[in-house]
């Protein structure tokens, strides 16, 4: 968390940088707030006027009590610090986010307390805690400017009310835009403080009795007081600028002047040193602070019991999970320090990762603007009392998680995984919570204990232990060091302290000795059991803290104890390992994932493509050759002490919680620390001050001598001591340096290296011009098109190398599960371009809406010129084959096919099905491309700046996305399972004789892997039905018969050809046999394997790579080859047909071994082309004899036939002395299969007899039992010949050797292959 500090002397060491004083310049006067000037800027530019000419900010139909106004930093100590320049902008805004208020003593004056951070471009961070009070204003020039702006209110009040009675406050018309409707709708509202004291029907007026009056009323202005400091030391710095403001307030005036204390502060009090606690004086009372050591979980002291109150543990889970998987965060309060400490709480339990992106805990209101940024942001938005979120309109919510802190409830983005052992992790944290008195489920508890602005006698009497303390200075730290060293020697030693009894008893006084034990047992009375409350409820808080954060650190423990083994280290140094960071893979994320549980995968594919992710791998690599980043350090340190204390199994697959073991020890480390003091800082003391000047007024912030508190003392103790560590440090970095690379070379490759994809850290708080703000979304749009890039290319290479795997290329390295999680990264990219720059916001997907508004202009334009679709924007594919009719291509049609879709119910969820049917359908670019064409449109819904504005970019953006047609995606068919889909089948016959057609009833059945069609009836001589069910999902076969009516009941079939009409894809299942009694082998059904048709597009795309073709049915060709006894074509070898079984076999046990949703279809191994059953076929048709009788052919089932005739005879007749004795189960398994199968009602012809055979044999492993059986049969000799590889002993011994290891596995079959036979 801490800072990285560079600079001279002591600063990097100091407990404070800056103290700084913001308030109202009485010599400027009231200005009005820059917002305002700024949205009237952007109002005057969108609707073309001049905005110069627009006098900035006026605003009278407010009440000038209700306004904001200019502050201005009135003073800050010291002038500069150089490792920490001063920025007086980023302060004064982030001091008072809404500018100065004005009250009346009518008003409630509460001060508030609430901190913020700068992050600066390196990353490092600053803190600030800001104390917020009321104070009387005393110029009269002051007083009479608001008197009169009060008065011009009133004017311009009675004004509209004379004109418009009866209207009410108009909301933001449609057409603005939606940053500047974002602002009215929390300007609308007025402030909490008088909605508080006014009453429904005064309010409504806004003037009389509300008002000011200069002679009644006396008017209060907000001033604050600010701590700027390296580390979040938040309870300390509370508790000082409390006690600054007691002083202030007192009736008496402080012991010491304001100037001693935050001298004190600014160069005296060191920060503490690691694993240490430190005790410092405010004004009236000592304060603790205590830092953790170096193998604990860094410093962290936002309470993290308040976020869990505000938001309960369910909540604040799902939200931690949104911020891991680095989507947008909107936080929304009141309050700002609720919106801080919820947003450095979730930071905090990211440990060992860190946030990367966009990060403004206290989104000052001229920066809304940054709402519209295109990246993943954590933000916080104060809101006002009253304000209705649904008037809040937020540029994108695709990806939007709103976080309302002050309703305690979450609006989560859809899709979204949840985060592993949900259940139990909040279970464990409930548990924490209930141990420390706090409920998990949130919500609302008394509410924190306001400033008191009494002086109680509780003051008095510290204030005079104070004075006390400064006179007897022993108790300081500092000073009484060798009293201390020699009375542990002495209290430690036995013969000493029997000395100093006898001493005692014979009545000589070691006087100097008991004053010091006094002392010493005094401070420590003090420092246990005297604690007062506040510090009891800091120790508590801290104890919390880090058991909560112990929790959240165990559960990524556990989650990634392994990581290392999957770090790819693969650079001799880091000059190399930087130059080729972006094209470099840095974890082996498919083996990551097969080695995690099940449940786990959801999330852990999603978080581990994140950028925290990549940077927390990035250096753990560069830890190789630098001293390892801190928390990477700690972390790494954790998972060594979990291995030490259990040795875990390598069968790692469990998802069995495991709950955290270090709660107690870390809970007992921070009380350690706070109970026993390490280090006590110098006290404030008397400086070397002008006499009379800052004299003490009652209520009034003094105005401090700035001479005193420029330059801190030059003879401190510590502060020298850490100038000698920062030169010895610096000395050590000039040798590093010259063994390392050129230091400012190395920052600019780690910039780069860094910012893939996150182009714009950090707004830049001080300079608001427009020129700024265009500048910023100029690095929005470069930002982008990178991201899409690097996207697009991930896709591509992940997909392309799967499919190399199927070409037998390589190994797979992607997993359904991780292309899913691109695709969906891929959707969220593109909400988010076309959610940059919106003039109108309509519904929370942007895109969809763009969809939306295109659809009506055309919709609108087909109307007025009568036809179909304009030509413009519709073409139709071509035809991919022969048979099937054109299928028409549209932006509108497949809106359509969404808008059909029950489902989905929402615009985000619409718009991701859209984009996903694009890009299976390859018609993403081109689609993206129409829809940008309508110019007018874009123009109409675009700012200038927008991504979708800029031409260069948008041209190069559609041709990354041109460059994913090069590979199958069926990321709409694999997601959206349930959907109803219409279907298109076309029969095609070969065109020979008369057979096209038959006088037969044909019908259909087609499967898929989602489940099949049922038997539909085609009706007869029509070659083409379309049909409507669920969702298939990839094809695999189709069963095609008829019932063998009529004269021409014979039907010559070439294929059958299926088409999904939603996304366009095409199944061919080819044939080339006849369906017929009499005919090829009898057959009236067939079951074809299908393969999936690549389209041939007429785009450049996709024409260099594409998916290999899945299998399918053997050809026409092979066919004839085997079963024809003239043998067309060459016949194979006996080494082709052992080969082509064994590949068969392989392809079947790699099924298995790929995850289950991965798997595919085992019907297309077993009976497609190169399947077992071909396979087995070549084998059994290898020597068969081949004599025909009146030229019928003989098939391998005619065989079978035979073996079974011969078994069953010699049963009967009982003369088995040719078969061996231990065949008898297996030949009665063989007859009862064989007969179970010519029995059943299906006529499914010889061949498919065989196939069928072959699977229920491999199903019910028995086909390794009825080989031998088959060879060794006395039939063999009368139907093989001498040569045949069935007759060979050793071929078929190993083929069945080869057969056994399918016994392994599972072996499931469709059921139309199944259907109908009764074993």
């Amino acid at each position: 968390m801490s800072a990285t500090m560079s600079g001279s002397g002591s600063a990097p060491c100091r407990f404070a940088h800056y103290f700084i004083i913001c308030g109202i310049d009485n010599e400027t006067g009231l200005e009005p707030d820059a917002l305002a000037a700024l949205y009237q800027w952007l109002e005057a530019d969108r609707q073309g006027k001049d905005p110069e000419a627009l006098a900035a900010g006026e605003n009278f139909d407010q009440s000038p009590l209700k306004r904001t106004f200019k502050s201005k930093v009135l003073a800050h100590y010291p002038e500069n610090i150089e490792c920490n320049p001063f920025d007086q902008d980023a302060v004064n805004m982030l001091c008072m986010p809404k500018g100065l208020s004005f009250r009346t003593q009518r008003d409630s004056r509460t001060p508030q307390f609430h901190s913020f951070l700068i992050t600066r471009e390196d990353g490092s961070r600053t803190y600030g805690f800001v104390h917020t009070f009321y104070e009387e204003v005393t110029s009269p020039q002051i007083c009479s400017a608001m008197q009169t702006l009060h008065q011009m209110h009133q004017a311009e009040h009675n004004a509209s009310a004379h004109n418009c009675p009866s209207s009410s406050s108009s909301s933001s018309s449609s057409s603005s835009s939606s940053m500047d409707s974002l602002a009215s709708s929390l300007d609308e509202v007025e402030s909490p403080s008088s909605t508080s004291s006014s009453q429904g029907g005064r309010r409504s007026c806004g003037c009389s009795g509300e008002g000011y009056d200069s002679v009644r009323d006396t008017l209060y202005v907000s001033k604050a007081m600010c701590l700027i400091t390296p580390m979040p030391f938040m309870h300390a710095c509370k508790r000082f600028l409390s006690q600054i403001h007691q002083a202030v307030i007192s009736h008496q005036p402080p012991p010491l002047p304001l100037e001693s204390y935050i001298y004190n502060i600014l160069y005296e009090v060191p920060l503490p040193p690691p694993g240490r606690s430190l005790k410092f004086h405010g004004v009236y009372e000592p304060i603790l602070c205590q830092r953790p050591g170096v193998g604990e979980l860094p410093l962290a002291d936002f309470p993290l019991g308040e976020a869990f109150r505000l938001l309960g543990v369910e909540n604040l889970v799902q939200l931690f999970t949104c911020v891991l998987l680095e989507m947008q965060i909107l936080l929304y309060s009141q309050d700002y320090q609720r919106l801080m400490v919820v947003a450095e709480g979730i930071t905090t339990l990211l440990f060992p990762f860190q946030w990367q992106h966009v990060y403004v805990p206290i989104l000052p209101a001229s920066l809304l603007h940054f709402l519209d940024a295109p990246v993943p942001y954590l933000m916080g938005l104060q809101s006002k009392e009253g304000t209705d979120r649904s008037k809040l309109e937020l540029p994108q919510e695709a990806n939007l998680c709103f976080v309302d802190v002050d309703n305690h409830c979450i609006e989560l983005p859809e899709d979204f995984p949840q985060f592993p052992n949900k259940t139990e992790f909040i279970q464990e944290l409930s548990e924490v919570l209930l141990s420390c008195g706090l409920s998990p489920e949130g919500g609302n508890t008394s509410p924190e204990p306001v400033v008191s602005t009494q002086t109680s006698m509780l003051e008095k009497e510290l204030k005079s232990t104070s004075l006390s303390e400064l006179v007897d200075d022993r108790r300081n730290g500092n000073l009484g060091g060798e009293a201390l060293d020699m009375l542990e020697l002495l209290q430690g030693n036995p013969t000493l302290e029997r000395l100093q009894a006898l001493a005692k008893r014979t009545g000589v006084k070691v006087a100097r000795l008991e004053t010091l034990a006094a002392g010493q047992k005094a401070v420590r009375d003090e420092s246990v059991g005297g604690r007062s409350p506040v510090e009891e409820e800091e120790l508590k808080n801290a104890k919390l803290n880090v058991q909560l954060r112990e929790v959240f650190a165990a559960r990524f423990a556990t989650m990634f104890a392994d990581y290392e083994s999957f770090v790819i280290q693969n650079s001799p140094d880091l000059e190399s390992w930087l130059t080729n960071r972006e094209q470099m893979h840095n974890f082996d994320k498919a083996s990551f994932l097969s080695d995690q549980p099940e449940p786990y995968l959801p999330f852990l594919s999603h978080f581990i493509e994140t950028q925290m992710f990549a940077t927390f791998i990035d250096n753990k690599i560069m830890s190789q050759w630098e001293e390892k980043e801190p928390l990477l350090r700690v972390f790494d340190g954790r998972i060594e002490k979990a291995r030490l204390y259990n040795v875990r199994a390598p069968s790692l697959r469990s998802s069995v919680y495991q709950k955290c073991t270090f709660l107690k020890e870390s809970a007992q480390a921070i009380e350690q620390r706070l109970r026993k003091i390490d280090h006590t800082a110098i006290h404030p003391h008397l400086l070397d001050m002008k006499i009379g000047q800052g004299k003490y007024q009652q209520g009034f912030f003094p105005k401090l001598q700035a001479d005193v508190l420029a330059s801190g003392p030059t003879n401190n103790k510590w502060s020298n001591r850490t100038c000698s560590t920062q030169r010895r440090v610096d000395r050590h970095r000039q040798q590093n340096e010259h063994l390392v690379l050129d230091n400012d070379l190395k920052e600019k490759y780690m910039q780069e290296a860094r910012n893939l994809g996150k182009n714009l850290r950090q707004p830049k708080l001080s300079d608001l011009s427009p020129a700024v703000i265009a500048q910023t979304n100029w690095k929005f749009v470069e930002g982008l098109l990178k991201e899409c890039k690097m996207k697009t290319k991930r896709m591509l290479v992940e997909k392309m190398g799967r499919e190399a795997v199927e070409l037998g290329h390589g190994e797979a390295n992607i997993t359904g599960l991780e292309e899913n999680t691109l695709i969906a990264s891929l959707c969220d990219l593109l909400e988010r371009i076309w959610s940059h720059g919106l003039q109108v916001k309509q519904g929370k997907s942007a895109l969809w809406s763009h969809l939306l508004h295109y659809q009506a202009r055309e919709e609108k334009n087909e109307m007025l010129s009568e036809s179909p679709v304009s030509n413009a924007q519709e073409r139709r594919k071509p035809e991919s084959s022969v048979g099937l009719p054109a299928l028409r291509v549209s932006v509108i049609q497949d809106m359509r096919h969404i808008q059909n879709m029950g489902e989905i119910k929402t615009d985000v969820g619409r718009a991701r099905a859209w984009i996903r049917l694009s890009l299976e359908k390859k018609l993403l670019s081109q689609h993206l491309k129409q829809l940008l064409s309508n110019q007018a449109l874009t123009k109409k819904l675009y700012k200038r700046y927008a991504f979708l504005r800029c031409e260069e970019e948008k041209e190069q953006f559609l041709f990354h996305l041109l460059s994913l047609n090069a590979v199958d995606y069926f990321c709409f068919t694999s997601v959206f399972t349930t959907i109803m889909i219409p279907y298109r089948a076309v029969i095609i016959p070969i065109k020979k004789l008369s057979n096209t057609m038959t006088t037969s009833n044909p019908w259909l059945c087609v499967s898929g892997e989602l489940g099949d069609s049922g038997i539909l009836q085609i009706t007869k001589n029509v070659l083409e039905m379309t049909f409507d069910r669920q969702n298939l999902g990839k094809l695999t076969t189709v069963q095609l018969g008829h019932d063998n009516s009529g004269l021409l009941a014979k039907w010559l079939v070439d294929c059958v050809m299926v088409r999904n009409e939603i996304t366009g894809h095409t199944y061919k299942f080819p044939c080339g046999r006849w369906l017929g009694k009499g005919v090829d082998d009898g057959s009236l059904e067939r079951v074809l394997i299908g393969e999936f048709v690549v389209p041939c597009n007429d785009d450049d795309g996709g024409r260099g790579a594409k998916t290999p073709p899945l299998q399918r049915s053997p050809s026409q060709i092979r066919r004839i080859s085997i079963t024809s006894l003239t043998g067309r074509g060459n016949k194979p070898t006996t080494v082709q047909i052992q080969e082509s079984i064994g590949e068969a076999v392989n392809n079947i046990i790699k099924h298995f071994h790929k995850p289950e949703k991965e798997r595919g279809s085992l019907t297309v191994l077993l009976c497609g082309e190169g399947g077992l059953v071909w396979a087995l076929e070549q084998f059994f048709h290898h020597g068969f004899r081949s004599a025909r009788i009146f030229q019928k052919n003989v098939f391998v089932w005619d065989f079978y036939e035979r073996i079974v005739a011969f078994m069953e005879n010699a049963d009967q007749i009982g003369d088995l002395q040719e078969i061996p004795e231990p065949l008898g189960p297996n030949c009665e398994s063989f007859c009862r299969y064989v007969n179970a199968i010519n029995n059943m009602p299906r006529n499914i012809g010889k061949d498919g007899k065989f196939q069928l055979l072959v699977c229920l044999g491999a199903r019910d492993r028995l086909l390794p039992q009825w080989l031998p059986l088959l060879a060794e049969c006395p039939v063999i000799t009368r139907m093989y010949e001498e040569n045949a590889l069935l007759r060979d002993k050793l071929t078929v011994s190993s083929l069945v050797g080869v057969l056994e290891t399918l016994s392994d596995f599972p072996i499931t079959l469709e059921t139309s292959f199944t259907k109908s036979v009764e074993l």
